[in-house]
């Protein structure tokens, strides 16, 4: 373990933690433009989060334990799972864990945990919003698995380090089940991050709400760690298309030099896609709850097609 791996995970870290609000004001500013109305300021979340953070808790009176500590569960794993993933060095202490499977299972674990918290106070609006997380998830899971395999038969791991490395490294070729990868990977993302046209974060109608009727009984650090770990998860899908998909300005091993050009790479990369984020939900409307697994089972669809298009080409 380098003093410059230690400092580049420090580094990510540190970004992730910064830039996953910043991310979302961005796009939900560009959102609000695109939509011709006016626009929140683009630091609104930090001021949002700083707010929470000095209000007094108000929790049910029979709120168990796990209903606690769930917030700091899930903030955890979505700051865990910003960390594996190689945004500005595939030099990490972290590259061990980096693997495909262990950051399903990080988003899995925190949808357990916030699953259970929602229901745990025994609201409607919670039980009916863990219900309809628990379905996105059945399907999304395994979607983004199909989507993780199918970059990982190019490289020949499930290693996202060893990805990054193959994919950025690599003569330029065209790879078909890429593109459909990145398709799914992209319906996948909307879904998980309750965005539209699967859930819309601007609305608060116990009707069609899946993500605020998770967090519905939440005040205060609770709620604000909530928050803040949702546009950590943003950040993270984010980082991991743009990683699968966009691996360019990726520093490699002791490279102090590409490290310090790999920062202004990923915000740019980052602004992007945010910009493009918000297009797509402009131009999407809020499907209603039962066509979700069409839309899910599209996406996985898409994803083994790929796989198959890697197998019928040879590729790996």
């Amino acid at each position: 373990m380098s003093a410059l791996g230690v400092f580049s995970q420090l580094l990510a870290l540190l970004t992730a933690l910064l830039l996953a609000p910043l991310l979302t004001g961005w796009v939900n500013q560009w959102r609000h433009w695109l939509q011709n109305k006016s626009a929140p300021g683009l630091l609104q979340p930090y001021r949002m989060l700083h707010k929470l953070f000095h209000k007094e808790s108000v929790m049910a009176e029979h709120a168990s334990r796990l209903y606690r500590l769930a917030p700091y569960v899930v903030f955890g794993c979505m700051l865990l799972a910003s960390a594996i993933i190689p945004t500005l060095s595939t030099d990490l202490p972290l590259s061990p864990a980096a693997d495909a499977i262990a950051l399903v299972g990080l988003f899995a674990l925190a949808r357990v945990f916030i699953s259970l918290a929602a229901m745990d106070v025994g609201t409607a609006f919670g039980s009916l919003g863990a219900r309809r997380e628990m379905l996105v998830g059945f399907l999304a899971e395994p979607a983004l698995l199909m989507v993780l395999f199918c970059a990982s038969m190019i490289t020949g791991s499930t290693s996202l380090t060893a990805m990054v490395e193959t994919l950025a490294h690599r003569e330029l070729t065209i790879y078909p089940s890429l593109l459909l990868a990145g398709v799914a990977f992209t319906m996948v993302s909307l879904a998980e991050n309750a965005r539209v046209p699967v859930d819309n974060p601007d609305t608060h109608l116990e009707l069609t709400m899946i993500h605020e009727a998770l967090v519905l009984e939440y005040s205060a650090r609770h709620l604000a760690l909530m928050e803040w770990a949702a546009s950590l998860k943003l950040f993270a899908y984010s980082c991991a298309g743009l990683a699968l998909f966009f691996p360019w300005g990726v520093a490699q091993a002791q490279a102090p030099m590409a490290l310090l050009l790999a920062l202004p790479m990923l915000v740019f990369k980052l602004a992007v896609g945010g910009i493009v984020l918000a297009m797509i939900e402009t131009a999407s409307a809020k499907m209603r709850i039962f066509r979700v697994p069409e839309f899910l089972g599209t996406a996985f669809l898409l994803a083994v097609i790929g796989l198959l298009v890697n197998v019928l080409l040879g590729v790996g």
